[in-house]
């Protein structure tokens, strides 16, 4: 019987996955019965998600009807042992659709009526009234990462170019690079923390604490490559970082205060036009 019932249930899976328009007598027909609940085709039918494969949601709608027959069961021993009073949730309704209801009315304004602009004196300020909050968790530097092949040519030439400090320098590396490297990443525009150099390399940078006041440049190899870090500057664990390195993060707080003020703002003035309009009362 058990068996049957996973085959017919596969068997409609398939069904729907392949024709989402069934007439309204295969909607009708049930799939699981739990007392006088049913669940039907067309309960599983507006569950399954689109673009699903046909294992998916073969595998989608044999976890749906396992889950609904047991949320069923645990209902139905609900209804039988709690009392009137704890079955009556009226009120909890009432106040989870208002909530839900505001909500979604106030996501419906900021859509409409809040424009986001965060300026680059706004950032400035906030980190400089907050930067004990910006300390470091982890080492991070600017500079230059390479990796060529062992057999790469003008190696020392190579050597010679990423240390150096001149335009010309430059891009010759460049130019090499695009021609030769396996992986060329010039980060001097932006903070990288050390974990992320990690990856690259085939073993990890030095642990060592004074690692990063005495190595501009640090060069590795392996079987296949060769591995070559210009180090240009760095802030090491426990110091403020730079601005640059959290002004994501700054962004983010400072769009949270303005979407919560824009809220507060907009409640304010509902009620002042509340107030106006005498739709609200005092008794």
């Amino acid at each position: 019987m058990k068996n049957s019932i996973i085959l017919y249930t596969l068997v409609f899976a398939l069904f729907l996955h392949s024709c989402k328009n069934v007439s309204l007598e295969e909607d009708s027909v049930p799939l699981a019965k739990v007392d006088r609940q049913v669940l039907t085709v067309k309960d599983l039918q507006k569950a399954i998600p689109d673009n699903l494969s046909e294992n998916d949601s073969v595998a989608f709608s044999q976890n749906y009807i396992n889950r609904w027959v047991k949320s069923s069961l645990l209902l139905r021993k609900a209804e039988l042992n709690l009392t009137p009073k704890e079955k009556d949730v009226t009120q909890l309704l009432d106040d989870y659709r208002a909530s839900l209801l505001i909500h979604r009315y106030q996501q419906k304004l900021l859509l409409q009526k809040y424009v986001p602009l965060i300026t680059s004196n706004e950032i400035e300020e906030y980190y400089n009234q907050m930067s004990e909050n910006f300390k470091l968790d982890k080492d991070i530097i600017v500079g230059i990462f390479i990796q060529v092949p062992l057999n790469a040519p003008n190696l020392k030439k190579l050597k010679k170019w990423y240390r150096s400090d001149e335009p010309e320098d430059y891009i010759k590396l460049e130019e090499y690079c695009f021609q030769n490297a396996q992986k060329f990443d010039n980060f001097m525009d932006r903070w990288v923390t050390l974990d992320e150099i990690n990856k690259l390399l085939p073993k990890p940078l030095p642990k060592h604490p004074m690692f990063l006041d005495y190595n501009k440049f640090y060069e590795t190899s392996d079987s296949t490559s060769h591995y070559l870090l210009s180090i240009r500057d760095f802030h090491k664990v426990d110091e403020i970082a730079p601005v640059t390195f959290v002004e994501d993060k700054i962004k983010a707080i400072l769009l949270n205060k303005k979407r919560i003020e824009f809220i507060q703002n907009l409640e304010e003035e509902l009620y002042n036009e509340g107030l106006e309009q005498k739709v609200v009362k005092f008794y």
